[in-house]
């Protein structure tokens, strides 16, 4: 843990609040999804693993009822000032409406919360990159709360009520990954998690003499949203095709076989598409775990990249500037596996890179990046690491 960035946050929330009471330090990290995109709410596996980075908070109980919030990201936006007999959704609020959500959903589970508190945040996790800067942000608080109030839950319960705060709060209808991921990350592995029962099992990253590289195309999404929503309906459409046949409750149910046999229910050749993404996706997800199993690192690798071809062909969510960067990556001889990660339509890769080799693969996939684009990508070292926790202060 950085002793410079923690002591730097104590002078900054001592600056900031007259607070008399010991402050308590959380972190909540950023995740990346490795493989399994666009398959969880197909009732399908995804593959996360918990990162280095994330939201780090510094709070202190008060004995009124008032919460005072600070980011040091969003300095020009000042302390803002809320009291917690109002927890109403409030635009004014910005970025503080996202603790704001994890604090009603606590008490709607009738945890009695008796007093405010002062807190300043801290993320450093790159804005708008799809690493969940937003999870990040729902669960530090709710492991914060969980702590101050002793609620005494679980990280997964955790998880659902920053799900919950997401999806009835803020308005985004996310799935369970992202919370999930932040909430329950080991260090040094990766989860497999059955979007369908939450039943999830752990599998190590053994991914020494290589190093997991992010890449952002700082390309914002602009499209993803309306996207997603027509890939959940066109998904939707397929099912409902395939269950005038077959008894099953999602795509992820199916394998490739069983979608080619009953090909013909689908006549639309984009819907079937679609649904081709969904199934395959899931099928690579289990062989990539696998894959790791065997530490056949080069057959994760080609999976990784096999993931990205049908993002791009079947599914359509990739885009120029995903396209350039995972292209750019697949050319380097030190990567052996690239993918688009996340949403799409912008946003980030994640690569597979020999070690010795990072240096040059970051510089020729950036020259060639903004070659393609006219856009200079940044690039991000990270490393499997633990879910949300406290950390002591001495």
């Amino acid at each position: 843990m950085n002793h410079n960035l923690i002591t730097s946050l104590i002078i900054k929330f001592s600056s900031l609040y007259d607070n008399q009471h010991k402050p308590q330090l959380f972190f909540a990290p950023g995740r990346v999804n490795l493989i399994g995109e666009h398959t969880d709410y197909n009732g399908g596996y995804v593959f996360p693993c918990a990162l280095d980075i994330g939201t780090y908070a510094i709070v202190a109980p008060r004995s009124d009822k008032i919460c005072r919030f600070y980011s040091d990201n969003f300095p020009d936006l000042g302390i803002i000032k809320i009291n917690l007999a109002n927890l109403a959704f409030n635009k004014e609020h910005d970025w503080v409406n996202y603790p704001k959500g994890v604090i009603r959903q606590f008490k709607a589970e009738k945890i009695k919360l008796e007093h405010g508190f002062d807190i300043l945040y801290f993320g450093n996790i790159p804005n708008g990159a799809g690493l969940s800067s937003s999870a990040s942000i729902e669960i530090v608080t709710g492991t914060m709360l969980n702590q101050l109030y002793t609620a005494n839950f679980d990280p997964i319960k955790i998880a659902k009520l920053g799900q919950k705060a997401e999806n009835k709060y803020i308005g985004v209808s996310c799935g369970i990954m992202d919370q999930f991921a932040s909430a329950m990350g080991k260090k040094n592995q990766a989860i497999l998690l059955d979007c369908n029962t939450l039943n999830y099992q752990y599998a190590p990253l053994n991914i020494d003499g290589y190093r997991l590289i992010i890449a952002n195309t700082n390309k914002r999404r602009g499209l993803a949203d309306s996207k997603y929503n027509e890939r959940l309906q066109e998904c939707q459409t397929a099912l409902k095709l395939l269950q005038t046949k077959l008894k099953i409750k999602s795509l992820g149910e199916i394998d490739l076989a069983i979608l080619e046999a009953n090909k013909q229910l689908i006549k639309n050749k984009t819907i079937y598409k679609r649904a081709r993404h969904a199934v395959s996706e899931n099928e690579r997800t289990l062989n990539a775990v696998a894959a790791l199993g065997k530490n056949t690192l080069i057959d994760f690798g080609r999976l990784m990249c096999e993931s990205h071809m049908s993002l791009r062909d079947d599914y359509e969510v990739t885009g120029k500037e995903l396209d350039s960067l995972v292209i750019a990556a697949w050319q380097h001889p030190g990567c052996i596996g690239a993918r688009m990660t996340g949403a799409g339509f912008g946003g980030c890769t994640v690569n597979l890179v020999i070690e010795n080799q990072v240096d040059s693969f970051i510089k020729e996939v950036s020259t060639k990046y903004q070659a393609a684009t006219g856009i200079t990508p940044d690039f991000y070292l990270v490393n499997p690491d633990a879910g949300a926790r406290e950390i002591a202060l001495e």
